[in-house]
């Protein structure tokens, strides 16, 4: 049964071709927002909390500051209405899964970048 789902997500999903990004990764997401008869493009920029999951079924968690609040926003990899999705800066983080970082602030919530 499970390779049955195997071949249904490979063969029928689409696969967007985005750029290699992990937890500490700073990105920015475009995507569109569909407003009555109306489409207009987004975007989102903050750091990689999480990549969660296999296939289609893969989301990725970002988190952003909008003034002193926190927004995070969890987006499905194959959401038809990502665009694309641009790295800004790669973070030099030792987790998988940063969820240490919504406690943080000011200086101490920098993220050093990764050498190249």
């Amino acid at each position: 049964m499970e390779s049955l789902v195997k071949f249904v997500q490979d063969e029928f999903v689409t696969r967007k071709d985005f750029p290699e990004f992990a937890a500490g990764d700073t990105i920015t997401v475009y995507y569109e927002i569909k407003e009555g008869n109306k489409t207009r493009t987004q975007f989102f920029r903050g750091v990689v909390i999480q990549r969660r999951g296999s296939g289609s079924s893969e989301t990725f968690t970002i988190r952003k500051m909008s003034g002193s609040i926190g927004v995070e926003r969890i987006f499905p990899v194959n959401l038809p209405a990502l665009q694309k999705v641009e790295i800004n800066k790669r973070g030099a983080v030792r987790r998988a899964r940063i969820y240490y970082f919504r406690g943080l602030t000011g200086k101490k919530a920098r993220i050093r970048e990764r050498r190249r």
